[in-house]
């Protein structure tokens, strides 16, 4: 069987194990009863995520043309501090902007590799703690704007990581933290505008992956250097589908490419 479609990053359900789905435009494949299968990707074009365009993808799914002219990629997504539509002020879209940045946020700690302090709207949450693959996350901080969540974690990520290793999370090299404990520790740290946001009486989210074998030491497939690839899934964590051979996928580093998928 083969199908063919537009890569975007996974559909999740919040299960345990997590259930992930890849939707193509006519095809709804569910991952998991992939797990243990020989499976193989064949890259055949590209289609912007905005523009849906064949052309070269630059970031985040999106033609370089797109990237620098699309409210969906401006710089504030990546950096929530710079959020300005709570101003009234406009990036590239002022609509698109209140729709999204004027909506409660979350600032939440995560342990994927390490505790990190992050970002997310209150409605992503947890899909975006399964996107990361973190096995853990607790709540600190719930604001009504992506502005002051955007303040609040460049205050913490001077005392927490912001990132995490990607290496060390499809590994499953974890360390065991106590998130509440560090939610208290970074509590005085939370910016003055942000102190009556802060969550109290918190609890953590604990988050069960389909990994059968984690990889030794984790090669990243880039489809643009190596356009066909074939394997056998052993696992999927955060965007990642694991593969026996150690090759990982990250198919949300990879939106926008039009790949056959092969079962």
């Amino acid at each position: 069987m083969v199908y063919t479609g537009v890569l975007t990053k996974m559909q999740t359900e919040f299960l345990e194990p997590i259930q992930y789905y890849l939707v193509f435009e006519n095809d709804f494949i569910h991952m998991n009863q992939l797990l243990n299968k020989s499976i193989s990707m064949k890259l055949v074009g590209h289609q912007c995520l905005s523009c849906g365009l064949d052309r070269p993808i630059y970031r985040q799914g999106f033609c370089r043309t797109c990237f620098f002219d699309k409210p969906l990629a401006g710089d504030w997504i990546m950096r929530p501090e710079l959020s300005t539509a709570h101003l009234g002020k406009e990036d590239r879209d002022l609509e698109y902007e209140k729709k999204v940045q004027l909506q409660p946020h979350i600032v939440y700690l995560a342990n994927s590799s390490n505790v990190k302090v992050g970002v997310t709207r209150k409605s992503q949450v947890p899909t975006r703690w399964i996107d990361q693959g973190a096995h853990e996350a607790v709540e600190i901080v719930e604001v009504p704007n992506r502005y002051l969540a955007g303040i609040t974690e460049v205050a913490l990520k001077a005392h927490v990581a912001d990132k995490t290793n990607w290496r060390k999370m499809l590994k499953n090299d974890i360390e065991d933290e106590n998130l509440i404990d560090w939610s208290h520790k970074l509590k005085e740290y939370i910016p003055e505008e942000a102190q009556e946001y802060v969550i109290e009486n918190n609890s953590e989210t604990h988050i069960l992956f389909p990994v059968d074998q984690y990889p030794v030491k984790p090669k990243s497939l880039n489809l643009s250097k190596t356009p066909n690839y074939s394997g056998k899934l052993v696992g999927i964590k955060g965007q990642y589908l694991i593969f026996e051979d150690n090759t990982v996928f990250n198919v949300r580093a990879n939106e926008g490419l039009v790949v056959e998928l092969g079962i």
